[in-house]
Order: structure tokens, then sequence, then C-alpha cells
């Protein structure tokens, strides 16, 4: 009788170790559900714990108004799916409405939130000049003036001897 209790007892244990098959959950999310933007998103991205079909999810995101902003791209890259936004400009609530399906899995299904702050518009601010400190010319020293005319002379007497000495060539011939 005993080894029955204790083969009974042991069979509980084993049954409420076992963990349930996993189902598919959702592990995030971008724009991240309940955030606040001030610059819209491009795309918004749900990734899940399964794999999912490549052509069987549905993604919609609506403004505050209910009208559908994403451009119906969806895009599934093993747990994740991508749909592409219109250019948002409304600010509100938008709502971001899913059902993914993985296979052998019942499909995951949901919505959520984010807030959109649009900014306002922003004027062009008019460039102010500033006022600017004149620049003092370089001065050169008086040594460097003196170096560069005896220079110049002395080149020029090199010149002369070269001419002279052309003309004793073109003679001597």
């Amino acid at each position: 009788m005993k080894i029955k209790g204790l083969a009974a007892l042991l069979i509980t244990f084993v049954c409420l170790g076992m963990s349930s098959a996993s189902a598919n959950s959702l592990i995030t999310t971008s724009p991240t559900s309940g955030s606040t933007l001030t610059t819209p998103p491009s795309s918004v991205t749900l990734t899940s714990q399964i794999a999912l079909i490549a052509d069987a999810n549905e993604l919609t995101v609506t403004d505050p108004s209910g009208i559908r902003v994403d451009d119906g791209t969806i895009t599934v890259d093993g747990v994740t799916a991508t749909v592409g936004l219109k250019p948002l400009t409304v600010s509100g609530i938008y709502q971001v409405a899913y059902v993914l399906y993985a296979e052998g899995e019942v499909p995951l299904q949901g919505t959520y939130t984010f807030n959109f702050s649009a900014p306002t518009v922003i004027k062009p601010s008019e460039p102010t000049p500033t006022p600017t400190q004149s620049q003092t010319p370089a001065s050169s020293s008086w040594g460097t003036n003196v170096f560069v005319i005896a220079m110049l002379v002395v080149a020029f007497f090199v010149f002369i001897g070269l001419i002279l000495y052309a003309r004793k060539l073109f003679r001597a011939r």
C-alpha cells in the first residue's frame, strides 16, 4: 500500500512539474506600448517568441480618428513582423492591432497604443550678424624687409652675370 501511495505521489509531482506547451507571446514592440514619441516612426515592429508564418499575418495602425496610417506592406523575418507607416502628422493616440500566426500555434492577437506628439511648425530663425574683430595686418619686421631687398639685389647681379657669360660663350663660337 505504501508503494502505491508513493507512486501516486511521485506521478503527481511529475505531472505538476511538467510545463505546458509554450504558447506564442509578444516579446517586444517598436514603438513601445504606451510610449510617447516626438519624432514620427517609419514603421511598427512586433517580435514574438516563435517564428512567424511569412504570408499570414495582419498588422494595422490607426490614427486618433480611426484612419489607417500603415502602408499595408508587412515584412516577416523569423520572429519579427514589421509594417511600414505613412508620414504621421496628427498628434494623439495611435492604435496597433495585430494577428500573428506561427505554425502549430494559436494565432497571437491583440492591440496596443502609443502616443505621437507632432512637433509644432518650426519657423526658421533669421541669422543675426555677429560683429567680428577686424584683422590687423601682419606686420613684417625690418630685418625681413632688408633680407628680401638684399636677395633681390643679389638675384639682379646673378642675372647680369649670366647674361655676360652667355654673350662670351656665343662670341667664342
